[in-house]
């Protein structure tokens, strides 16, 4: 599965709400936050039945369990590093071709920076991170598949665009797979190697391993 990385154009469209007041007020950021069924300037498409599965798994592994963390300009990996996070994604519902959605900034040292440059007006842009296949459409652009797993809903950026070149240039000979609880990198180059270097008698075991790696991949989505 190939790391996909999108942005909402617009960064006007990210409000910011505050809420409680004294030691208990909170920062929150909220608006669009996946977009579906159009072509995005990324040249791709998600058919509205593959990203309601996605937003759905998420919101019940991620969000209803206060899981859904997102970094400060995310890096080239799908899941979050807990480390990092600045923001928890609280509520993301469908609203026509865009699934809006409310996060909250977070006390650590990556969301008090982004609560400061915020307090001084600094504009920001959010940016979401899954996996998943594309298929090539004959209209010139690829196809999310319904294999999609969306794994961020929303890290914060301030030029998306540019971060979204830099995830697919760094991961773009690279498959992800599920292994162990885990992500995990595959690098294609490494399995095109194995098979090249196996001897007549392995080659079918070695194709039965990447097969059932797989596999096994797909059981524990």
């Amino acid at each position: 599965m190939k790391l996909i990385s999108e942005d909402i154009p617009s960064v006007n469209d990210v409000s910011i709400l505050t809420e409680g007041s004294g030691a208990n007020k909170r920062m929150f950021i909220s608006g669009p936050f996946l977009q579906a069924e159009k072509v995005n300037r990324n040249n791709r498409v998600y058919p509205m039945a593959t990203m309601e599965a996605a937003v759905e798994k998420y919101n019940a592994d991620y969000i209803s369990q206060n899981r859904g963390l997102g970094e400060l300009n995310h890096p080239a990996e799908p899941v979050v590093n807990p480390e990092r996070p600045a923001i928890m994604t609280t509520e993301l519902k469908k609203n026509g071709v865009y699934f809006e959605g409310k996060a909250k900034v977070l006390s650590t040292p990556m969301g008090k920076i982004v609560e400061n440059l915020l307090s001084d007006g600094v504009k920001i842009g959010v940016s979401s991170r899954g996996l998943g296949s594309l298929k090539p459409m004959r209209e010139g652009f690829n196809e999310v598949q319904s294999d999609f797993v969306l794994t961020t809903a929303a890290d914060v950026v301030f030029d998306p665009s540019a971060q979204t070149a830099f995830v697919e240039g760094v991961y773009e000979s690279a498959e992800w797979i599920y292994e162990s609880g885990f992500w995990r990198q595959v690098d294609l180059y490494e399995q095109q190697q194995r098979l090249k270097h196996a001897k007549a008698r392995e080659i079918a075991e070695v194709k039965l391993q990447m097969f059932e790696s797989l596999m096994q991949s797909l059981i524990n989505k």
